[in-house]
């Protein structure tokens, strides 16, 4: 029997990030992954992949919106070679695989490959194509999460399919039903829009992203809409049926009125659940909570003592950065370190264009916690960066402790918000104020002047350029 002084269960962002760090800090390290491919959902079902088919269909938009205002001209029709895009997004997703694979070789780390289950809380039973057990003086258990359902659909992954059937579809639906207005239901219901589908996003709550500042919601909502997207919020939905090739959704709306949408496939994107299936947890005295999860304290430390938990499977945002810092920071503290994460600056991100993204509390939050904050906004559109690429939809929003002027909050909604989000993260992390960030030299033309205007705006409003 092989032992080691950690194993990880689990190879995605939270899991293979783990075991490279404690492979760092000089640990023999083993990784378990129940999949043939490294990875988990984030690189073969889920991040990378998703981005792959938003890029290709982004670019496709461009070609027949776009190219013609800019000077291009291309002769004949442009069209579409779906399996060409999925094909491409394949290989995209094998070529970043591939590269966990060459991060384990050269960390030394062992790859099992099979359904890891506690025998007890230092030994694992791996069922693969052989069954083989290891010893682990540490586990981290980083097994992820699978997509939501409501009890009444049956996923038939024909029709009536999840995320990851909606990655790899053979043709381009006539009518997309997307039951779920988060990140998830609008980025792929954006992808089969720009491809010429009809789309149709069907939302319990009574906005689109609702977790995220009602701000980012309404210009979000704005620019679907002007994208000819039927947006349908405060949409209760009852029962989903397919006929044929047909899917039926039935929903009553906000006044109790029934609502019939008839599509050719309905992508379910109702959030997603801790996967644990099989782990055998409780032979380990791991306890899991009433919503699945694992239960950890403030080190990500399990009811049993030896064993770790990190990502989407313990609570907290499902979010590949926030495991693999989780992953980080377990990996450390069993080296004896003093690792912290500070969960009010994890960024999320909508990789919609407009990408949205947002660090810190929103204007919601602040006022139910009594804050006294100021708000400075700058639209996208008062850029000259953004009149020269035509991305001129969505603004930049600084929240700031109206007595301190400390920044509170930075919500964003623009072209290139996803890579933006990250200086309104440091300036946060060193606890910048609204003027500080203000007085820094952003280049011009850039987006993030934006941010500088923001902050000037939260600053006596100050903006120069609105």
């Amino acid at each position: 029997m092989n032992s080691y002084d950690v194993a990880i269960i689990g190879s995605g962002p939270g899991g293979y990030v783990a075991a490279i760090r404690c492979a760092q800090l000089g640990m023999k390290t083993a990784i378990i992954e129940k999949y043939s491919v490294l990875g988990g959902t984030c690189l073969n079902v889920g991040c990378i992949p998703s981005k792959a088919l938003l890029d290709s269909s982004h670019h496709y938009e461009d070609a027949i919106k776009h190219f013609a205002e800019h000077g291009i001209e291309i002769p004949g029709d442009v069209k579409v070679n779906i399996e060409q895009m999925i094909a491409r997004k394949q290989s995209v997703v094998d070529q970043t695989t591939s590269g966990i694979d060459f991060l384990m070789k050269k960390n030394n780390i062992d790859v099992y490959e099979g359904l890891g289950s506690f025998k007890d809380a230092t030994h694992i039973t791996i069922s693969g194509k052989e069954t083989t057990e290891i010893e682990a003086k540490k586990t981290i258990i980083a097994t992820g999460s699978k997509p939501s359902n409501l009890p009444f659909i049956k996923i038939d992954k024909e029709r009536v399919i999840t995320s990851t059937e909606a990655l790899k579809l053979k043709e381009i639906p006539k009518h997309l039903i997307v039951i779920g207005g988060g990140v998830i239901g609008l980025e792929l219901g954006q992808v089969y829009r720009r491809l010429g589908s009809e789309v149709t996003i069907i939302e319990y709550m009574d906005r689109i992203i609702p977790t995220m500042d009602s701000g980012l919601s309404k210009e979000l909502n704005k620019v679907f809409k002007k994208a000819k997207f039927t947006m349908n919020v405060s949409h209760k939905v009852k029962s989903v049926e397919r006929q044929g090739d047909e899917v039926i959704v039935k929903a009553d709306n906000k006044k109790g009125e029934e609502v019939i949408i008839k599509g050719d496939y309905c992508l379910v994107s109702v959030g997603r659940r801790p996967y644990t299936d099989g782990l055998n947890a409780e032979a380990a005295g791991v306890k899991l909570n009433d919503r699945g999860q694992v239960e950890v304290n403030e080190h990500l430390q399990t009811t049993a003592k030896n064993i770790y938990a990190v990502g989407d499977v313990i609570k907290g945002a499902m979010l590949a950065h926030k495991a693999s810092e989780e992953g980080v920071l377990v990996a450390e503290i069993l080296a004896g370190q003093k690792p912290h994460i500070d969960y009010n600056l994890i960024p999320g991100v909508v990789y919609t264009w407009p990408e949205v993204a947002s660090v810190g509390k929103t204007e919601e939050q602040l006022q139910e916690a009594g804050v006294d904050y100021k708000a400075g906004q700058f639209p996208m559109r008062a850029l000259g960066r953004s009149r020269a690429s035509m991305d001129l939809d969505g603004f930049v929003k600084v929240l700031a402790d109206k007595k301190t002027d400390e920044i509170l909050g930075v919500h964003m909604i623009g072209a290139r918000a996803a890579d933006m989000i990250a200086e309104a993260v440091v300036a946060m992390e060193y606890r910048a104020s609204a003027e500080d960030v203000s007085r820094m030299s952003h280049a011009h033309p850039t987006f993030t002047e934006a941010i500088k205007e923001a902050a000037l705006a939260a600053t006596d409003d100050r903006a120069l350029h609105f």
